[in-house]
């Protein structure tokens, strides 16, 4: 998968190709059928259709990109032959059905659909083809006019591509066979006519230009003809291609010469590298065809919104294009299950009514049940408070009750006592009445005995009170335990919604094996098993592009080909199979070929060579050299291919499955074949965790990664080589205590304490499966395990290496997620031992890479300077500006020629130049030839890159000063290697002169 910001600059471009579609209908829509043609709004679309041609093929939309091209091509003709074509109703009709066919595929690659080819072959290329069959091919005679805005009113450009042409080639051959003294001659004679022309045409800067080469032929020695005509064949060459390019105003007028000069032809030193893409067409390849740049607003606003509305688009398309949406489903639906493996009987028996939901709202409630998950647990956290309030109200209730009939036995016992020190008279009050009662038998009370009952009777009130408050309580949380019942069935649910099968991703890896099959001459099956196998859909998003370079691999790297096999003894059909099950709440993907297995000894020599210590490489375990394979720039590779040998696919892999809390791991068996084994969970929204304490720190340990919890016991806590290990059932495991390693630098709230106790309160550890093998991490409380909602963490500032995500509490604390494999990872890496004592590092089976210190502070300090990025599509620039971050450089953008122009002239300082040919203002010939023409910036270097693959184009770029010349999509390999080049030969002339 492509990562996080390339995945964003192909959503941006995907918004701006609806932009270039637009312009596309509008320009159709305002074409009459009277044959007259607006030249300008024809450009216009030329560009527009050209720039997602050259956008897709950037980005990797190869389907996109030829049917763009096919379009384009249809409005070249459009232009080349208005006077003779005839535009009606119908032709009028195809065209924007080709634009509308177009808008379906955007719209499909942005909601993340694949285009299937057969797809393509049902609904459009027969829009397309007939197209081609109304309207042929642009011929190459058409680029004659395609470089004049007009047609046949301007014979200066065909002039120079023809008769100028001849005389060059004339000259260039007489520069390389001829002697010094016939080479005099025929350039003086030369000179003369290539003046004759340019006062013919009017051109007095071209004249100006042979009346010099005619001067410094006259006075020059012999020793020096052969350099001034050198220098003239290339000044003639510069004027050829400014005419060319319409840009008469910077047309050389002189050459000059001294003895000093070291002049070189360019026909022999200045090597113009061309590269063009493996999956360019012929068409690509024999166009000849310049198209002139329609005039934009030069203010036009670059921000490109964030906010991807194509996923909540509204229904309001019109009836066609409803029909359209309804037979790419219906077909769709076909095609993925031809054989009917994957459909239960039931479901063919009971066909059930269908929604279509936008993937943002079924994210959108995925979000709202987080949030209830957080609000459950806040409910039940202020239940289980309540329930303790109330035990505590009824142990208050029974005190006061105990405490009341205390009081009132010792009230008795004084009252008796009382009575017996007065001689067995009792107190009299109100003579009268109590001598009445006494006289009838009746129990006798005073003010404490009435104070004693009043007391009495309202502690029974209040253990009434306490007991309805009680079943009251009782009664919540049954109710709150049929919440969280019905909130596991929604999450079940919910889950099953967001789930898609395997299929969906890797349906379309048998093409794809296919297609490499053919072109490299090999012969691999693909076996899967388990594509029914129900993945998260953001997960699935993230396995894309891990599982298609592993595929890539396995086929590259892993199996060998025919004649090999049958050497070995092996079947000549080479196997992949890749398998998909369920395990507990993980998911294992395994991808597996029976080919050559991953040589260790080309992992150490490997190793070795990038700076790696020696005494670890040789000590390191087979686990651990193979671990080495995920690290950047790591390759095995001899040779650079368009499959393999970069260095950066493995390391994708693992950051990818990073984004996901997933891992992978290696297994290989030389001449057997390798296993890569990817474990990503069921759910990234709702997960099981361990709460603990650590430092007065709460974090949340995923329970999938906790094999056993214990108290820690120091008797079982021993040192070995400086560092401690805990003997854990016969095994001795590396004991990490975190708290050494969280360490604050400012204030923070210090109070771990919860609603509820902790579980266990005292010092305890964790087991922990980090990186395959069992590690201890000592704990100080543990408040056990509960169900929580996993939420990501937004902002500028990352969160520190070793965690993931976070998740709420009830009270809404925000505890941070830990990923163990990072954290032990970072702890290792951070450890202050001696090189020769990394036993910790050899213990956790951590990809450890110390690199020779002396090695990595030479490269940092290596700086490899700025290149400046010339394009009128900002997501193009942003792509390419990723390849060259990657490779060490900075980077400065420019919208197009002018604004490059004035960055320049204003003190911008680079090494080199990347520029595009086709843009508003100030095109990329435009940019050559200024630069070229102004003493301050000539040296800079020049490349281009660019979709035009012609030789025409990379001749007139050439001519320009062009020092390197690229065809979009580039290999990134190619492109830094090469303007490594051209930036280190430019510095070695510089500190010659």
């Amino acid at each position: 998968m492509l990562n996080d910001k390339e995945l964003e600059i192909q959503m941006q471009f995907l918004e701006e190709a609806t932009d270039y579609l637009n312009t596309l209908e509008g320009v159709l829509l305002e074409i009459d059928t009277s044959n007259r043609i607006d030249l300008d709004k024809i450009n216009a679309a030329l560009r527009a259709a050209h720039s997602i041609k050259g956008g897709a093929g950037m980005m990797g939309f190869k389907s996109l990109s030829d049917l763009s091209h096919r379009l384009e091509d249809s409005f070249k003709v459009l232009k080349t032959r208005k006077n003779s074509l005839e535009i009606d109703t119908q032709l009028q009709s195809l065209l924007l059905s080709g634009v509308d066919w177009l808008r379906q595929i955007v719209d499909l690659l942005a909601q993340g659909n694949l285009v299937e080819e057969q797809w393509l072959a049902t609904f459009c290329y027969p829009i397309f083809d007939e197209l081609h069959e109304r309207l042929g091919d642009p011929s190459p005679e058409d680029a004659t006019t395609m470089l004049s805005p007009e047609d046949g009113q301007d014979v200066i450009p065909l002039l120079f591509e023809t008769e100028v042409e001849e005389c060059l080639q004339r000259l260039e051959s007489a520069l390389a066979n001829s002697e010094q003294s016939n080479l005099q001659e025929e350039f003086a004679v030369m000179a003369g006519e290539l003046g004759g022309l340019g006062e013919m045409l009017q051109l007095p800067a071209f004249s100006k230009l042979c009346e010099s080469v005619s001067q410094q032929l006259a006075t020059a020695s012999s020793d020096s003809i052969y350099e001034i005509a050198q220098l003239a064949l290339q000044a003639w060459r510069r004027s050829q291609a400014l005419v060319l390019t319409n840009q008469l105003d910077n047309l050389p007028t002189e050459i000059q010469f001294s003895n000093s000069t070291q002049s070189q032809p360019i026909l022999k030193t200045e090597v113009i590298p061309q590269f063009i893409p493996t999956d360019a067409t012929d068409t690509d390849i024999l166009e000849t065809e310049i198209v002139s740049p329609s005039t934009e607003n030069e203010n036009k606003d670059e921000t490109v919104a964030a906010n991807f509305t194509f996923l909540d688009a509204e229904f309001t398309d019109d009836v066609n294009a409803v029909n359209i949406t309804e037979q790419n489903t219906i077909f769709a639906r076909e095609s993925h299950a031809p054989d009917g493996k994957l459909t239960v009987g039931k479901e063919r028996e009971i066909q059930e009514n269908t929604v279509r939901v936008p993937s943002k709202q079924l994210e959108h409630i995925n979000d709202l049940f987080g949030e209830l998950i957080v609000q459950r647990n806040g409910l039940n956290a202020q239940l289980e408070r309540l329930r303790k309030l109330v035990r505590n109200l009824n142990q208050r209730v029974q005190v006061l009750d105990r405490e009341n009939q205390e009081l009132r036995t010792a009230y008795a016992k004084v009252s008796t006592q009382f009575a017996v020190a007065a001689g067995g008279q009792l107190p009299v009050e109100n003579g009268n009445h109590i001598t009445d009662a006494d006289s009838l038998g009746m129990d006798r009370y005073n003010d404490l005995n009435l104070r004693s009952q009043e007391v009495m009777e309202t502690i029974v009130q209040l253990q009434e009170v306490t007991t309805d408050v009680q079943l009251s309580v009782d009664d919540t949380d049954q109710i709150a335990r049929k919440i969280n019942k019905t909130s596991k069935q929604l999450q079940t649910k919910l889950n099953h919604i967001r789930m898609r099968p395997l299929s969906d991703l890797v349906d379309r890896f048998p093409r794809a094996l296919r297609d490499l099959n053919v072109e490299y001459g090999k012969n691999v099956h693909l076996k899967i098993e388990g594509g029914n196998t129900l993945i998260e859909r953001s997960i699935l998003e993230a396995l894309n592009e891990p599982l298609m370079h592993l595929l890539r691999n396995a086929f590259d790297h892993g199996i060998e080909d025919a004649a090999t096999r049958r050497l070995l003894g092996k079947p000549e059909q080479g196997l992949i199979e890749i398998k998909a099950t369920h395990h507990s709440n993980r998911t294992h993907i395994s991808i597996r070929d029976d080919g050559w297995g991953i040589s260790l000894e080309k992992i150490r020599t490997r190793a070795l060579a990038m700076g790696l210590d020696a005494s670890l490489i040789t000590n390191a375990s087979d686990e651990e050299l193979l671990s080495l394979i995920f690290e950047p720039g790591f390759s095995t590779s001899n040779q650079v291919t368009t499959l393999s040998g970069r260095g950066v696919g493995m390391d994708v892999v693992r950051n990818n499955l990073k984004l996901v809390r997933g891992d992978i791991k290696v297994d290989t068996e030389p001449g057997v074949g390798t296993t890569f084994t990817l474990s990503v969970p069921f759910t990234l929204s709702v997960g099981r965790v361990l709460l603990v304490e650590i430092n007065k720190m709460l974090l949340a340990f995923p329970t999938d990664v906790i094999s056993e919890i214990s108290l820690l016991q120091n008797e079982r806590v021993f040192q070995m080589a400086g560092s401690e290990v805990l003997n854990w059932q016969g095994t001795m495991l590396p004991l990490i205590r975190l708290s050494r390693y969280l360490q604050f630098n400012c204030l923070r709230y210090d109070s771990a304490e919860l609603e509820t106790p902790a579980a266990i309160n005292v010092n305890s550890v964790l087991v922990v499966k980090g990186n395959n093998q069992p590690v201890a991490i000592q704990i100080d409380r543990c408040w056990g395990e509960q169900e929580v909602a996993i939420r990501q963490i937004e902002g500028n500032i990352p969160l520190p290496q070793g965690f993931t995500n976070c998740t709420i509490l009830g009270d809404g604390r925000v505890v941070p997620l830990v990923n163990i494999n990072e954290l032990l990872y970072w702890i290792a890496s951070n450890q202050r031992t001696p090189r020769g004592t990394q036993l910790p590092s050899a213990r956790l089976k951590t990809p450890f890479l110390i690199f020779d210190e002396e090695k990595i502070s030479a490269a940092s300090s290596k700086f490899k300077g700025t290149i400046l990025i010339v394009d009128d599509s900002i997501n193009v620039r942003r792509f390419l500006a990723l390849t060259l971050e990657k490779g060490g450089y900075q980077v400065e953008q420019a919208k197009d020629g002018q604004d490059a122009l004035e960055k320049l002239q204003n003190g911008l300082k680079v090494e080199a130049v990347i520029c595009d040919i086709e843009m508003p203002r100030l095109d990329g010939y435009g940019f050559l030839g200024r630069v070229n023409s102004d003493i301050d910036t000539k040296n800079i270097p020049v490349a281009m890159l660019t979709s035009r693959s012609s030789n025409k184009h990379r001749q007139l770029a050439m001519q320009l000063g062009a020092r390197a010349y690229f065809s979009k999509p580039y290999n990134e390999q190619e492109l830094l290697q090469t303007l490594e080049e051209i930036i280190h030969n430019v510095a070695q002339k510089a500190a010659s002169n």
